[in-house]
């Protein structure tokens, strides 16, 4: 016969699990203790969860609401045809690190056209984006034009202030006063984890906002920028959705503040699989601030080439951790080579900050002007701790890069090239080869400039427009001769808006349409 005592010990045993049990369901509401619930009917939750998740969601609404309308969108044109790789540029990103550029339109006998985004940083006008945004496969040479569309369907003509291929940085100036524009924060006190926000025009969906986290710091993955000794390595990375065309658009944190420009991706097709990576906003100030003041950034260096050390490094120095940065080679006639840095030497200090990683360092020298002294701490074969003080050297800057000059299309001329932008001629009614329109009369538009007022908006290819009215200030006339509409057009500024009444050829039906057009200069 079993024994009562045990019996009941077990009996406890088990009642007390199953209290526990119900406490710690309770602890989740899995369980309410208030009420039983019936089958298929679903208890509201608590006031205490949903008033957080709510608060939640309003923070994320004030944020793009607050940063938005200082999001611009970004269309570069190179009037030089060119035949490019949609997304790639041979020998700068592999597969799998793709950049923003992949709104390029590479048909033969075209403009080479890019698309992406930036952000006002001044209420005076002056754009934060990428340098891959504005320039053309080769990184370095200018586009010919670039357009800025504010979230207020406002468009202006951007000047370029100022480019810089090693960090992906470039500083647009539009003009005017009283332009939104963003808080720039600060990247070094973002932590893994907290949440983002990426804003831009990504697959040509304009002003579009998506959330996520910081998912990384200091991430320098390989081969996403060129091998230079000065390209960034230290990017934030993260989850908020981000695909071609969100380049040089800003990562929002939940203070409403920029922390970095979006500038690529992880992905093997070249749209968003789950992470992306932003230019630090310290590092992207501080171009910023060297390319409007200089013309040109005056980055600091050491003049050494340098990896991360790795477990056979520490061991080989008896480094107490696997940290610090490699000297690979100290160019002859550098700082770094005069105050006698040699290959295999590890610096794991600058000054009172230790050096862990080659991101590290790029921030430490940077934070200097050239021309400052930095105390430098390394280890050297045998364990041997050195400290050296190093005056740093301003590396090679890069200012604003200049438009191309050859291989450029004919200036556009007279009222309708400078003013709209086209070449037209007198229509000679039943040239076609079936009746459009009896008696159609009008302006036959022959070609429309890459970069011209019309662009996109007429047809030059095809010639299949007839503009047959205008509609201008102070004006209202039939257009029946290529004199009528040139004399209409001669008395418009720089800046008016005209609507153009045209037919178009390409159907039978010759239907009418309404073309608004802002005068160019």
């Amino acid at each position: 016969m079993t024994p009562v005592l045990p019996r009941i010990r077990f009996g406890g045993a088990v009642l007390v699990a199953f209290l526990c049990g119900l406490l710690f369901a309770a602890g989740f509401d899995l369980t309410p203790f208030s009420h039983a619930q019936g089958r298929g009917v679903a208890s509201k939750p608590p006031v205490q969860q949903v008033k957080p998740l709510a608060d939640a969601g309003e923070a994320f609404v004030a944020i793009a609401e607050h940063v938005t309308p200082a999001v611009v969108s970004i269309d570069a044109t190179s009037d030089l045809p060119q035949v490019a790789q949609r997304g790639r540029t041979p020998g700068r990103l592999p597969p799998g690190f793709e950049g923003f550029e992949e709104f390029l339109q590479p048909q033969r006998d075209r403009p080479l056209s890019s698309s992406g985004s930036g952000f006002i940083v001044s209420d005076s006008g002056y754009i934060l984006t990428n340098n891959h945004v504005v320039t053309g496969p080769d990184r370095r040479t200018a586009a010919d034009r670039v357009t800025v569309r504010l979230n207020d369907g406002r468009s202006f003509r951007a000047r370029l202030i100022g480019n810089d291929p090693e960090t992906d940085v470039a500083v647009l100036k539009i003009d005017g006063s009283g332009f939104p524009k963003v808080a720039l924060g600060d990247d070094h006190s973002a932590r893994i984890g907290e949440w983002v926000v990426a804003i831009g025009n990504p697959l040509g969906l304009d002003f579009t906002v998506t959330a996520g986290i910081v998912s990384a710091k200091g991430r320098s993955p390989n081969g996403l920028r060129d091998t230079s000794s000065y390209a960034v390595t230290d990017f934030i990375q993260t989850d908020a959705a981000i695909n071609p065309g969100n380049s040089g658009g800003p990562l929002v944190n939940a203070r409403g503040e920029v922390i970095g420009i979006n500038t690529a991706i992880a992905s093997g097709t070249g749209y968003f699989s789950g992470y992306g990576f932003a230019i630090p906003i310290g590092l992207a100030r501080d171009v910023m601030d060297d390319l409007i003041r200089y013309g040109r950034v005056r980055a600091s260096q050491l003049g050494v080439g340098v990896r991360e050390v790795n477990e056979q490094d520490a061991g080989m120095l008896g480094l107490r951790t696997i940290a610090g940065v490699v000297v690979n080679q100290a160019t002859e006639g550098s700082p770094a080579e005069r105050a006698g840095l040699q290959p295999g030497d590890v610096i794991v200090k600058i000054d009172e900050q230790t050096i862990d990683r080659v991101s590290t360092l790029q921030r430490a020298v940077r934070e200097h002007e050239p021309g400052e002294t930095v105390r430098v701490e390394f280890v050297r074969y045998g364990g041997e701790r050195k400290t050296v003080s190093i005056r740093v050297a301003e590396r090679p800057g890069t200012g604003a890069t200049p438009l191309r000059t050859d291989s450029r299309p004919a200036p556009m001329s007279g009222p309708l090239g400078t003013k709209l932008g086209i070449v037209g001629a007198a229509y000679v009614p039943g040239s076609e080869p079936r009746a459009v329109s009896p008696g159609l009369a009008g302006v036959r538009v022959t070609e429309v400039y890459p970069n011209g007022p019309a662009a996109g908006l007429l047809d030059g290819a095809q010639q299949s427009d007839v503009i047959v009215e205008i509609l201008a200030p102070g004006t209202r006339r039939s257009v029946k001769s290529l004199d009528d509409l040139a004399s209409a057009v001669s008395r418009l500024k720089a800046g008016d808006y005209v609507s153009l009444y045209v037919h178009s050829l390409a159907s039978g039906a010759a239907p009418l349409r309404v073309v608004n057009i802002r005068v160019g200069g």
